[in-house]
């Protein structure tokens, strides 16, 4: 029988006078959630890049403090308003605004909308599913659009750069999985032997993929791409696509600018689908889901986790900004 308490730990970001954003461990009352029509009891939660930026006063992504970050949650319900939820169902729940304007999955409980949570899919523990988290939600919305666009494994080599963060190293395994040649790009030498364990054909260094000359089409090289740098990386990949190739973008932490000319979307047909995790409808999240449970699995998921508690956060906070995380953070709620 799960228990209704009236507090809560969670990971409180605040800002400071000096306009500065600090975060710590708190007890606050359950009173000061938002109101919704699920409560969550939040067994695991994990540590993406945007929440990163949350959690450090970054006005893009969250405006009003205090604020708990936190854009993933696991877990299991522990009072529903909706006939979709029962108490006691094992939930995930990803994207729309937790963690971002809304208290998000650093807590030990959380209150949302009846459409935000998703059952928890045959074939995926609590955990796993925040192995996945929104890195892995968005790595397999880019692998899904790739194969929407005729981008089968016989086609060619598929280039991910970031391979070592979070959604690169997913994607890497994803396409493993089903049979690709995925190309790893990574800046971190260290990460050469997690990406080979989890199926790259080959892992190359970032200038590999960065060309910064004139020229407005490149040998064409890669039948797909999963991106998550942008900028010139991002433009150099796109000039280097095959007839018909696609590429995928969901990141900019190579710049928001995309130098170059219309040639590769006239000349060889290329695609450049963008990817959003945060707004899909429930029945396409649903169906990303089922797949990271069954089919899109990689047998190696859990050479991609280091599990951490709340009290951890600070450290691992400046780790990915300063880009020094591999692969997944997951955290433990306290019980």
């Amino acid at each position: 029988m799960l228990s209704h308490p009236t507090e809560m730990a969670c990971y409180v970001t605040a800002k400071n006078p000096d306009g500065t954003t600090s975060g710590a461990v708190q007890w606050r009352p359950l009173s000061e959630l938002p109101p919704g029509d699920i409560l969550i009891r939040v067994r695991y939660s994990s540590l993406n890049y945007k929440d990163a930026l949350s959690a450090t006063g970054h006005p893009g992504i969250t405006r009003h403090y205090p604020h708990v970050p936190g854009i993933d949650a696991a877990g299991l319900v522990l009072a529903s308003n909706s006939p979709r939820f029962r108490v006691g169902d094992e939930v995930v729940v990803t994207g729309y605004e937790l963690g971002a304007t809304r208290w998000g999955g650093y807590s030990q409980f959380i209150r949302v909308p009846a459409d935000w949570p998703l059952p928890l899919p045959v074939g995926l523990s609590l955990r796993e599913s925040m192995i996945f988290g929104t890195a892995g939600f968005t790595a397999a919305q880019s692998v899904a659009a790739l194969l929407a666009h005729g981008v089968l494994p016989a086609k060619g080599d598929v280039v991910v750069t970031g391979a070592s963060g979070g959604v690169g190293s997913v994607a890497v395994a994803i396409l493993a999985r089903l049979g690709y040649r995925a190309c790893a790009v990574s800046g971190k030498p260290a990460a050469a032997d997690l990406l080979a364990r989890l199926g790259a054909h080959e892992i190359l260094p970032r200038d590999a993929v960065l060309d910064s000359s004139t020229r407005p089409l490149l040998s064409g090289r890669w039948a797909g791409a999963v991106d998550t740098v942008g900028g010139q990386t991002l433009a150099t990949i796109l000039r280097s696509l095959q007839l018909n190739g696609c590429a995928t973008a969901c990141g900019m932490v190579g710049g928001a600018e995309l130098p170059l000319t219309v040639f590769p979307f006239i000349l060889r047909a290329a695609s450049l689908i963008g990817i959003d995790s945060a707004w899909r409808s429930a029945e396409e999240r649903q169906s990303i889901w089922n797949h990271l449970a069954g089919d899109w699995k990689p047998d190696g998921l859990e050479l991609l986790a280091r599990e951490i508690e709340l009290a951890d956060l600070n450290h691992w906070i400046a780790e990915i900004l300063a880009g020094r995380v591999v692969g997944r953070i997951v955290i433990r709620l306290p019980d």
